[in-house]
């Protein structure tokens, strides 16, 4: 694919590149993948084109409930200046409405991992919120918990925060719909997804403002934003093995990289493994084969 097209640039993510088309953007997912912050110096095929159609099949499926950004993934739909770059841009492309971004990461937990888990062990508490204890690593909590963190650009690292620093930096009318919405979105999700059998660990949520109303923009639930496990093999009190990078930063831990430049190549293994835990979690959300 393209590095870059000549279009202006709105902004250069770590796997996204977006393109300012004046009252729309031209989202284009990269195969780059991310990890502890860095940029990894090893792309995964195809894993752009997975994002984006796991992003555009949850937009369509959760439409009546989270109106939302795009406009269309099919390149023959968009401007007409844009079909030279066809090959480059299928299946890796959005064309999505421009909105006033809300600089908040909205993150649903269902199930005690990660970060929260290790949070809970020194605290019994997520991002401020109070969990009973005696929970287990990957226990399911007794309900979704809202835990926002801070949106940083410019490859800075995110921050934890407290719903009530959320509503001091967005205000607490604002704070509160965008609760309401992450849970209720996360809620019909984990539904979707435990009908095909895995369960949504957790998720990360963005938002922007259009004429007024909050609308769900960005990427949405694909491997890269939440965690997901499969339900037949789960089992709490361990580490679950999920349909998610976790497998790269495994691997990064496993040769004790310090997470720090100069950033490691990734053997072919582990991009080969990597590409088929996305591309599965995309034919089990689906329910259609991953086609190129």
């Amino acid at each position: 694919m393209l590095e870059t097209l000549p279009l202006p640039i709105f902004i250069r993510g770590k796997v996204r590149d977006v393109y300012d088309l004046s009252d729309r953007l031209l989202m284009v997912a990269s195969d780059r993948i991310s990890a502890f912050d860095f940029v990894l110096g090893t792309p995964v095929p195809d894993k752009g084109k997975i994002l984006t159609q796991i992003s555009s099949w949850w937009f369509k499926k959760l439409g009546d409930m989270a109106p939302n950004h795009l406009i269309s993934a099919d390149v023959r739909q968009f401007p007409a200046e844009l079909l030279a770059y066809q090959d480059a841009l299928e299946g890796r492309t959005m064309l999505v409405k421009k909105t006033d971004k809300i600089m908040i990461e909205c993150v649903v937990r269902g199930y005690l991992a990660g970060s929260g888990w290790k949070e809970y062990q020194k605290t019994q508490s997520v991002c401020g919120v109070k969990l009973p204890a005696g929970l287990r690593e990957s226990d399911k909590l007794p309900e979704p918990i809202f835990t926002p963190a801070t949106k940083e650009e410019g490859g800075k690292h995110d921050e934890n925060i407290s719903f009530e620093r959320m509503a001091q930096i967005v205000g607490c009318p604002l704070a509160e719909e965008l609760r309401d919405k992450s849970l209720a979105i996360y809620q019909k999700a984990a539904k979707i997804a435990e009908e095909r059998g895995l369960i949504l660990c957790d998720t990360k949520f963005e938002f922007g403002r259009l004429n007024g109303k909050v609308i769900l923009i960005d990427e949405v639930l694909t491997p890269d934003s939440s965690r997901f496990w499969e339900k037949a093999r789960y089992k709490p009190g361990q580490s679950q093995d999920s349909f998610d990078k976790q497998y790269v930063r495994d691997y990064l831990e496993s040769i004790r990289w310090n997470k720090q430049p100069p950033v490691p190549e990734l053997p072919a293994d582990v991009v080969k493994n990597t590409r088929a835990k996305y591309t599965e979690a995309f034919e089990r959300l689906t329910g259609v084969p991953f086609d190129r």
